[in-house]
């Protein structure tokens, strides 16, 4: 699926780079490893090759599908979530742990959204810039762009903590 230098993405981390395909003994058994390293922290994960789709490895978006999250970003006729702040954070949890950048986009649409109208929690705030960040890395990876540009983009979008 991968050879050394692509970009790929891992689930909650972000954009990395295939350092390496690494073969290791695991438990008496020999097994082909990814040897990803993550771009924004220098963090090396390994994930095995025949379960890298299982756990959400996946390539950076096409610079084509960029349009799509600045839209789904843009969409504020979305109901806002008025659970329990608890509740909204497993559930931004689970659907980062996707690895969607389309999820990835929602939840940062629906926090900006909801910080409108009311504080948001600490873990809301934390998801919220992690979500800004993976988007950023990754819309940056896929348009070749820099990231500081892409950050200003968004910030457009969210002038007065609306999207526009």
């Amino acid at each position: 699926m991968f050879k050394v230098g692509d970009l790929a993405v891992y689930p909650a981390q972000g954009v990395g780079v295939i350092e390496s395909i690494e073969n290791r003994e695991v438990m008496g058994k020999d097994q082909r490893f990814y040897v990803l390293k993550i771009r924004a922290n220098g963090m090396r994960i390994m994930i095995p090759t025949d379960s890298a789709q299982a756990v959400g490895l996946r390539q950076v978006i096409h610079e084509k599908e960029v349009p799509k999250v600045y839209e789904i970003l843009r969409n504020k006729k979305v109901p806002v979530d008025r659970q329990s702040w608890n509740r909204r954070s497993r559930d931004y949890t689970e659907r980062m742990k996707t690895g969607s950048v389309y999820e990835v986009a929602k939840i940062l649409r629906d926090l900006s959204l909801l910080k409108v109208d009311k504080n948001l929690s600490f873990c809301e705030r934390k998801m919220m810039d992690t979500a800004k960040s993976l988007l950023i890395r990754e819309i940056s990876a896929s348009t070749k762009s820099d990231e500081m540009e892409i950050e200003q983009d968004l910030k457009k979008m969210f002038s007065v903590g609306r999207i526009n």
